[in-house]
């Protein structure tokens, strides 16, 4: 299959200091390609010296200050791209500016991102890093799950979801709406842009932050028994039926590979496995043995729902890591970055 040139090829990356931000930055930058990266705050020293310290990044690294609660700050940072990822969302709310919510403020980035790559006349393809908390399976009305979770399931953002909380609920529907809003813009500005949502699972492995990220502290959420974390985790399969799992290495080449080959264009689910929280607890007791879980975490829910997309795979997209790699490896990153002690005291 014939891959996109990277030699010269000038890339964006928005939310360049998160965690998949971060690991797409340095895999960018290990392929080949001119990065220009966003963070929200240039004097952040822990996330410039981290995104300085990449190889290659002396030579091609460019760093640009943009807050997504501010998007047109990204117009600087995206001329003369190609191609432009963009991996920030607002996690917690910025008061002070038009937005009543990090609902509003993602849509909104979302669309004068957009607008910015078509006024930039460089940008062939935006790839937007959405969520499969947009992609539930559970059918409209709340009656079950449907047969199969792939690309034509939306999540009934009216559902009351098990597990719930507020940053949950306004999550999930600001990655939903923003990812129904960026096909929207794929639909209407077909001629002018090309646009790929790549709704990923969640995340583990090891990235290069100096600290273990949510998503990870999710996935191991029985072993450092914290309970916040663990109601994320559970949410995550009461709302997906199971839990779509990803290793951040196979994350950044999925966002890589949906660059560089032609025709891939829309949506794209993303995910290496599709288990349950309670097939993760027995996997980390018989692989573990010396570590202790509550008798909770092993109770099993049976769910007829298969994982039903093979789109990226379709396309020739491979997945380089199994269950196993991704929950040793996350399990190992916390216990590097002394996340174990410190959160299970």
């Amino acid at each position: 299959m014939q891959m996109e040139s990277k030699k010269g090829c000038r890339v964006c990356v928005t939310g360049g200091g998160g965690y998949i931000g971060s690991a797409l930055v340095h895999s960018l930058l290990q392929s080949g390609y001119t990065v220009h990266a966003t963070l929200r705050n240039l004097g952040d020293e822990s996330k410039v010296g981290l995104l300085r310290g990449f190889p290659y990044a002396e030579e091609e690294l460019h760093l640009f200050e943009a807050d997504m609660y501010k998007p047109e700050e990204f117009e600087e940072a995206i001329q003369g791209c190609v191609f432009v990822f963009h991996a920030a969302t607002p996690l917690l709310h910025t008061t002070g500016y038009k937005y009543n919510d990090t609902v509003e403020a993602t849509i909104s980035a979302v669309k004068e991102i957009a607008d910015i790559c078509i006024r930039s006349r460089t940008v062939k393809r935006l790839i937007y890093t959405a969520s499969v908390v947009a992609a539930s399976p559970l059918k409209d009305d709340g009656s079950g799950y449907k047969m199969s979770i792939d690309e034509s399931c939306w999540t009934p953002l009216h559902l009351n979801i098990p597990y719930s909380n507020h940053s949950l609920k306004e999550y999930t529907e600001a990655k939903t709406k923003a990812e129904q809003e960026m096909l929207k813009i794929r639909e209407e500005k077909a001629s002018e842009l090309e646009v790929v949502t790549l709704s990923c699972g969640l995340v583990g492995g090891r990235g290069h932050l100096p600290y273990a990220p949510d998503s990870l502290l999710v996935l191991i959420s029985q072993i450092i028994n914290h309970s916040p974390h663990y109601q994320s985790l559970k949410y995550l399969e009461e709302l997906l039926g199971k839990i779509p799992i990803l290793h951040i290495e196979d994350t950044c080449r999925a966002h890589i590979f949906c660059a560089q080959t032609p025709l891939v264009n829309g949506r794209f689910l993303c995910a290496t496995s599709y288990t349950s929280t309670a097939e993760i607890a027995k996997y980390f007791q018989e692989n573990y043995p010396q570590l202790h879980l509550k008798h909770e975490y092993f109770e099993e829910h049976k769910r007829e729902t298969k994982w039903g997309s093979k789109k990226l795979e379709d396309y020739g997209f491979g997945y380089k890591h199994n269950i196993k790699t991704i929950l040793d490896d996350s399990l190992k990153c916390a216990s590097v970055l002394n996340t174990l002690k410190s959160m299970s005291n």
